[in-house]
C-alpha cells in the first residue's frame, strides 16, 4: 500500500515561561490508504500535538520547527494558510475527543454539516439535502429528517459523537484523524462508534489516523501501532506483531498495568515515577529514569530507532546489540503476582451486611410554567436493593445515565431519597437529620471521578485534609490532626512534604491520592467509589487500584464502586450488580455475573467489552434504538424496547428478581420457568 501520510522527523516545540516545550521531538510515521493507523501512550506524551501540527492548528506558543508532512506527496508545511483551509475538512477531517464541546450549540446539525458542504463541495438546495440526509443514515442516527433540525443538546452522547462523524466525512476526505473518539461513550456505544468507522473505511477506502490510549480499541481497529514516550516514537509493530511480542520495556509493563481477571490475585504492574518534563534537554533515553533494564549506557546515549523483525521498530538498547544478552529473558510479559494471594471473587459474602439498601427510589420533579407546576418525575433511580459486607466490594456498572452516580450519593445522603431503606451498621440514614447525620458521615465517604474538580485548587494539601477532620471531630489538637495527616499520606504513597503544596502541583494519579487520603482521614468504613480512575492513564490507574486493594486489606474498607469498566470489576469486585435505566436487571458474584451473564442487558453489555485478544470473531450484540429517558421509561420491563428476546408479557410488568443460584439473581421473565 502506498502512503497516504508520511510524517518525516517532525519536531514542534512550544515556548513555556518553564522553558521550551518539546512536543513533538522527532517523529517519524507513514499511514497507507486504507490503513488504520494506532498512536498509542500516556497524557502528555505528544499524541494530540502530533494531530494538531498535521492540520497545522497549534497553539500561539507552538511552531513547527522540523520536518515534512507529506500527504498524496505534497508538503503541508510549505502551503499558505489559505491554501491549509481547502485540506482541513476537504483532504483531512478529525474527530476530537469531546463531542459536547466541538458541535457549535447555536447551530442545528443540519447548519453545520452544511458548512462544511458548503466550503468544500459544489452541493447546493435540495442535492445539498439529500447529500446532509445520507450521511445522517450512514452515521446510523434513526429519524434523520428530524434531527437535523435538532440542537447538539437535544442529542445522547452517542449521537453527538456520531454527529460529528457525519460533519467529518461530509466532504469525503481522504485521511480522518481520531483523537480518542471513544473516550467519553460506555462501551455499547463505543462497539457502535467504531464498528461505524470500520465500515465507513471499508465502503469510502479512507485512513485512519486514530489517537487513544484503550489498547483494547487499538486491538480491534488498527493495522500497525506506534507507542509513543515523550514527544518520540519508541516503537512501531503491526497490530499482530505488537499485541503477540511488544519489545519496548514501556510498551510491557503498559500489558501488565492493565486490570483482568487472570491478575485478580496479584498486584498491577506498576511503571514507577512521571513522565520527564519535556523542557528537559534528554541527553539518553527519555523512559531511563523508569525502567527496570535500565544500565549505564541508557542514562548517557540516546537509542535509536532499531528495526527488528516483521518490520517491528524499537527505541531501545536491548535491541540495538549494545548490551549483548537476549531482550525477550530480560523483559517478563507476565504480570506479578502477590505471594499467597488469592482470587478474592472465590470468597462469597460472610457475616452481617454493613450496607444494606432497600426499595431506593430518587425521583425529581419536573416544574413547567410560570408557577413552576410539577407535571412530571425523572426517575433516576428507581427501586434498587443491595447489600455489601465489611471488606467487600460490590462494583455498580452500567450505561451514563442508568442511575449509578445517583444511587451512591443517595446511599450517602447527599441526595434525600424519595422513597426506601438504607440501614448502615443496622441503623437507618434516611431517618436522620442535621447533627445526627453529621456524626455518621465519618463513617462513609465519597471519591469523585475527577480529581482536579473536587480539590479545592486554593487550599493546599494539608488544609484540605484538616477540613474533613475539623468538621467531623476527628483528632481534637492542630498536633494530632498533623500526625494523622502524614500518616494518611504515607498510606496513599506520598511524603509528608506534599502537605504543604496545592492540587495544581501534583500528577493526575497523585491528585487521586490525595482525594483518597482525604476519604481516609475521617476514618470510614464505606467508600463510595466514583468512577475513580476513568480519568486516568493505564499506568496511573493501576497504581490505585493497588492502593485500594491495599487499604481494604490492611483497614477492612467496604467499597460501592461505581465504573463502566469492566475490567476493573473483573480485578477489584467481589460481586457486581447491573443497572439499567434506574433498576438492578442482574446481580451476583462476579465470576458469577461476568462468565454466565443471563440478562440480555449484561449479556449485551459484555459483548461489546473490547477485548486485547482478537484471535477469534466476537459477536457485538446490537441494541436498537437509544436509551429511553428516565422521566418517561417504559412500561414493565424498562429494556423491552431494546431487548432482542423481548415477549408481549415483557411489556406488562417489571420482573421480580429470580434467583439462579447461591449468589446469582436476575430480573428477567426468560427465567421465571426455572422458578416453578
Amino acid at each position: 500500500m502506498s502512503a497516504l501520510l508520511d510524517i518525516k522527523d517532525l519536531k514542534t516545540w512550544l515556548d513555556s515561561s518553564g522553558g521550551t516545550v518539546r512536543a513533538i521531538d522527532g517523529i517519524s510515521i507513514e499511514v497507507a490508504r486504507g490503513e488504520t493507523f494506532a498512536i498509542v501512550g500516556e497524557s502528555g506524551c505528544g499524541k494530540s500535538m502530533t494531530a494538531l501540527s498535521v492540520l497545522r492548528l497549534l497553539p500561539e506558543a507552538g511552531q513547527i520547527v522540523a520536518g515534512s508532512v507529506l500527504l498524496g506527496g505534497e508538503d503541508l508545511l510549505g502551503l499558505p494558510e489559505a491554501a491549509m483551509r481547502g485540506v482541513r475538512g476537504r483532504r483531512i477531517a478529525m474527530i476530537f475527543q469531546e463531542p459536547a464541546t466541538s458541535l457549535n450549540p447555536v447551530l442545528t446539525v443540519g447548519r453545520q454539516i452544511a458548512e462544511v458542504l458548503e466550503r468544500h463541495t459544489a452541493l447546493r438546495g435540495e442535492a445539498m439535502q439529500k447529500r446532509m440526509l445520507e450521511l445522517l443514515v450512514a452515521v446510523g442516527i434513526p429519524d434523520p429528517a428530524r434531527r437535523m433540525g435538532e440542537y447538539a443538546f437535544q442529542l445522547s452522547g452517542g449521537m453527538k459523537q456520531r454527529v460529528m462523524i457525519a460533519v467529518a466525512l461530509a466532504a469525503e476526505p481522504d485521511l480522518l484523524i481520531a483523537d480518542e473518539p471513544t473516550t467519553a461513550l460506555d462501551v455499547t456505544i463505543q462497539a457502535q462508534v467504531l464498528d461505524l468507522l470500520s465500515g465507513l473505511q471499508r465502503a469510502s477506502g479512507m485512513a485512519i489516523l486514530l489517537i487513544t490510549h484503550d489498547l483494547g480499541v487499538v486491538a480491534q481497529m488498527a493495522h500497525k501501532v506506534a507507542v509513543m514516550y515523550a514527544g518520540q516514537i519508541i516503537e512501531v509493530a503491526s497490530r499482530e506483531a505488537f499485541f503477540g511480542a511488544p519489545l519496548h520495556p514501556y510498551s510491557r509493563k503498559l500489558f501488565q498495568a492493565l486490570p483482568g481477571s487472570e491478575r485478580r490475585g496479584g498486584e498491577l504492574a506498576v511503571i514507577r515515577g512521571q513522565v520527564p518534563p519535556l523542557t528537559t534537554e534528554f541527553r539518553g533515553c527519555r523512559f531511563a529514569e523508569r525502567c527496570d533494564l535500565a544500565w549505564e549506557r541508557c542514562h548517557v546515549e540516546v537509542p535509536g530507532l532499531t528495526a527488528c523483525d516483521n518490520g517491528h521498530s524499537v527505541r531501545c538498547h536491548l535491541y540495538d546489540g549494545g548490551k549483548g544478552v537476549d531482550p525477550g529473558e530480560r523483559v517478563s510479559a507476565a504480570a506479578p503476582a502477590a505471594p499467597g494471594a488469592t482470587d478474592v471473587s472465590e470468597k462469597v459474602q460472610s457475616g452481617p451486611a454493613l450496607l444494606s439498601v432497600d426499595g431506593l427510589k430518587v425521583h425529581f420533579p419536573i416544574h413547567k410554567g410560570l408557577f413552576k407546576r410539577t407535571v412530571g418525575q425523572v426517575k433516576a433511580v428507581d427501586g434498587i436493593s443491595l447489600d455489601i459486607a465489611t471488606a467487600r466490594t460490590l462494583a455498580l456498572v452500567g450505561e451514563s445515565g442508568c442511575g449509578k452516580t445517583t444511587a451512591g450519593k443517595a446511599i450517602l445522603q447527599l441526595i434525600r431519597p424519595s422513597a426506601g431503606s438504607v440501614r448502615f451498621d443496622g441503623r437507618e440514614l434516611t431517618r436522620l437529620r442535621g447533627r445526627a447525620l453529621r456524626e455518621r458521615r465519618a463513617d462513609f465517604q465519597l471519591i469523585f471521578q475527577d480529581p482536579y474538580a473536587s480539590l479545592n485548587p486554593r487550599m493546599r494539601v494539608a488544609d484540605i485534609l484538616a477540613e474533613g477532620m475539623q468538621a467531623l471531630g476527628v483528632a481534637d489538637t492542630v498536633a494530632e490532626r498533623a500526625a494523622r495527616m502524614d500518616r494518611m499520606l504515607a498510606q496513599v504513597g506520598l511524603n509528608a512534604e506534599a502537605k504543604l503544596r496545592y492540587p495544581h502541583e501534583f500528577s493526575g494519579g497523585q491528585r487521586q491520592r490525595i482525594a483518597i487520603a482525604r476519604a481516609l482521614a475521617v476514618k470510614p468504613k464505606l467508600i463510595v467509589c466514583d468512577e475513580p480512575t476513568s480519568a486516568l492513564d493505564v499506568s496511573v490507574q493501576a497504581q490505585i487500584l493497588n492502593l485500594l486493594k491495599q487499604l481494604q486489606r490492611d483497614l477492612g474498607l467496604t467499597y460501592l464502586f461505581i465504573t463502566h469498566n469492566i475490567a476493573v470489576v473483573e480485578y477489584l469486585a467481589h460481586e457486581v450488580a447491573v443497572m439499567y435505566l434506574g433498576r438492578i436487571v442482574e446481580r451476583g458474584t462476579v465470576d458469577a455475573v461476568l462468565r454466565t451473564p443471563r440478562h440480555p442487558y449484561t449479556q449485551a453489555l459484555l459483548s461489546a467489552v473490547p477485548a486485547l485478544d482478537q484471535a477469534g470473531e466476537r459477536k457485538i450484540i446490537r441494541l436498537r434504538g437509544e436509551l429511553p429517558s428516565p422521566a418517561n421509561p417504559p412500561s414493565g420491563c424498562h429494556f423491552h424496547p431494546r431487548c432482542p428476546q423481548a415477549m408481549a408479557e415483557c411489556k406488562r410488568e417489571y420482573p421480580q428478581p429470580i434467583r439462579l443460584g447461591e449468589n446469582h439473581e436476575v430480573n428477567c421473565v426468560l427465567y421465571r420457568a426455572q422458578t416453578r
